[in-house]
């Protein structure tokens, strides 16, 4: 039937040039952009489980910072008790000279002030900071491990005063009290061996945990790059193909509304 008022022809074509212009809309979206979701449209329920993803890979990226910077607290911390050892090291050394019964007193004195010089050191570095955080004097820290937040690492305490050089208080001026100075430092020096032990402990354990957090980002990315980013060879095919009907759908269009046409002549 050839009809007047209805171009059934005409409307069909224009809807499927809509439809096709749409899509191919939609294809050189995807192709600008690199995502396959560019909107809720697109596929809301992977729309939603990426969103979780990413939100997932932003909140490892901010642990694995904060592993990273409790790493480098630990090796901070252990550069001022390798310091302090060798401060002990030179105690012991003083010690050990004072101890020579054919020293005399002023000897002993002379040794003796440097003694007091580096007890003032030790003493000064239990003032060392990072960030204005307590290196070595007992501040207790505990570092987030997890994306989720359900694993972290409390770090040992390490209190320099409180547990190896609180007791050097001596001094070198006599034979006994250098012999009572070397047992002392002896015995500060096997407890700071037992805090940089802790220290290594805790190095390992963070790298370790820097490591997991690296290859769990790496795993959420590659689960969210399932879902969110385009497929460049088979959206490029799809591309072609939008390209195809609208170019055709107009080609029709135009042939559907030449039926008006075929109506004037009816009519002469």
């Amino acid at each position: 039937m050839i009809s007047i008022n209805t171009n059934a022809a005409s409307n069909s074509a224009s809807y499927n040039l809509n439809k096709s212009n749409a899509n191919l809309q939609r294809s050189l979206t995807r192709l600008s952009s690199g995502f396959r979701i560019n909107s809720s449209f697109d596929d809301a329920g992977g729309l939603a489980v990426s969103m979780k993803l990413s939100a997932s890979i932003r909140r490892t990226d901010a642990v694995a910072t904060g592993v990273a910077n409790g790493i480098s607290y630990l090796e901070t911390q252990d550069g001022v008790l390798q310091a302090a050892g060798d401060v002990l090291t030179r105690m012991a050394e003083l010690a050990t000279l004072a101890q020579d019964v054919t020293k005399s007193t002023t000897d002993l004195a002379n040794y003796d002030l440097e003694y007091q010089a580096l007890i003032d050191q030790l003493t000064a570095m239990d003032g060392e900071t990072f960030n204005g955080i307590g290196l070595v004097d007992g501040t207790a820290l505990t570092v987030i491990t997890s994306e989720d937040g359900s694993q972290n690492l409390a770090l040992g305490a390490v209190d320099l005063d409180g547990t190896v050089t609180g007791t050097l208080t001596g001094n070198l001026t006599s034979t006994a009290n250098a012999a009572t100075q070397a047992g002392l430092i002896d015995t500060a020096i096997i407890s700071l061996g037992t805090l940089r032990a802790t220290n290594g402990g805790d190095q390992s354990r963070l790298s370790f945990a820097a490591d997991l957090l690296a290859v769990n980002k790496t795993n959420l990315e590659a689960a969210n790059s399932r879902i969110i980013d385009v497929d460049v060879a088979y959206e490029s095919t799809q591309l072609a193909r939008w390209l195809i009907l609208q170019q055709s759908g107009t080609a029709m269009l135009a042939q559907a509304n030449s039926t008006k046409e075929t109506l004037l002549r009816l009519l002469q």
